[in-house]
């Protein structure tokens, strides 16, 4: 059995590749206690001990404000961090996965020109990251492709799950949008943001196929062309949903609108594919409404 290293085990992602992947691999998750990622030596000792064939580095700071509030911090985890793992797993021959962003491509403010462009952005672009996040986990990506050429970086999307995991979870956009619709009230979403939006259990059963990957930059998340209240209305129609109670958000980034879409045509020639958004958000809502009459009645009341 090959053994696998997951960094940053105790949160939303790290969990769940741990959960689904231990039997496969030999797992090992190492706390902070064991394996302070921080610090270079302490990281290549562990490294040497265990011997991992692949290593799956999720560990980071990733709350973008608590970063402006904590750079030094946040530097020394997400790009001081994110190095010592990618050293570690070529001195043991290991295959290192780093887990990025799509924050990188979030360019701050944006001219009135360029505000409605809503491409969707590739790996190969040139980067400004507006915000401390997507700086260091740029950062990250390129000291790492310079320390271990074979390592694999995944810009992933905004994240969701159907249940919760762990004690203290936090929520997510689809698990908000289930508790929304038990209720009464507007639903409503952006309509100056664009982004994948990305169920976790599709990122944790296709992670297996990035261990053959050449080392690289990948985008790694659903495909969504549309803004968030767009992609939630088509959501709704794919699940046979009334789409009355969903309303626009017109002031959420208005002054600075947002795209984050992602181009998938360089994972996709590489026999890796995901959902749409609307696609994966639909699929999800059919089987939580089917499983949870209470919020179903309670949502076609209040929209009859």
């Amino acid at each position: 059995m090959k053994k696998m290293l997951v960094t940053g085990a105790s949160g939303f992602l790290g969990r769940r590749i741990v959960d689904f992947y231990t039997g496969t691999y030999e797992v090992f998750a190492p706390a902070h206690e064991e394996m302070d990622i921080t610090e270079a030596d302490d990281t290549v000792s562990y490294f040497r001990k265990y011997q991992p064939d692949f290593a799956v580095h999720c560990a980071a700071m990733s709350d973008v404000g608590m970063c402006e509030k904590k750079p030094e911090q946040s530097w020394n985890i997400n790009v001081t961090g994110s190095i010592n793992i990618a050293k570690a797993a070529k001195e043991i021959n290991g295959k290192c996965i780093l887990c990025s962003s799509d924050q990188v491509y979030f360019a701050g403010l944006e001219s009135e020109e360029n505000a409605g462009v809503s491409q969707a952005h590739r790996e190969d672009e040139e980067l400004c990251p507006g915000n401390l996040y997507g700086r260091e986990k740029l950062k990250a990506e390129q000291e790492c492709l310079k320390v271990n050429p074979d390592c694999v970086l995944l810009r992933l999307s905004w994240m969701y799950d159907v249940k919760t995991e762990g004690q203290g979870e936090h929520g997510d956009f689809f698990r908000t949008l289930l508790s929304q619709m038990a209720g009464a009230e507007i639903i409503k979403y952006p309509v100056y943001d664009r982004r994948g939006i990305t169920d976790v259990n599709e990122v944790v059963k296709n992670l297996e196929k990035t261990f053959e990957l050449p080392g690289g930059v990948y985008n790694f998340g659903s495909p969504n062309e549309k803004n968030t209240y767009e992609t939630v209305r088509q959501a709704f129609a794919y699940a046979g949903l009334d789409p009355g109670r969903l309303g626009k958000n017109e002031e959420a980034f208005c002054r600075n609108p947002r795209n984050l879409t992602m181009c998938q045509e360089k994972i996709n020639k590489k026999g890796i594919y995901f959902l749409s958004t609307a696609e994966g958000i639909a699929r999800n809502l059919t089987r939580a409404l089917e499983n949870l009459q209470i919020v179903s009645v309670s949502y076609a009341s209040a929209s009859s």
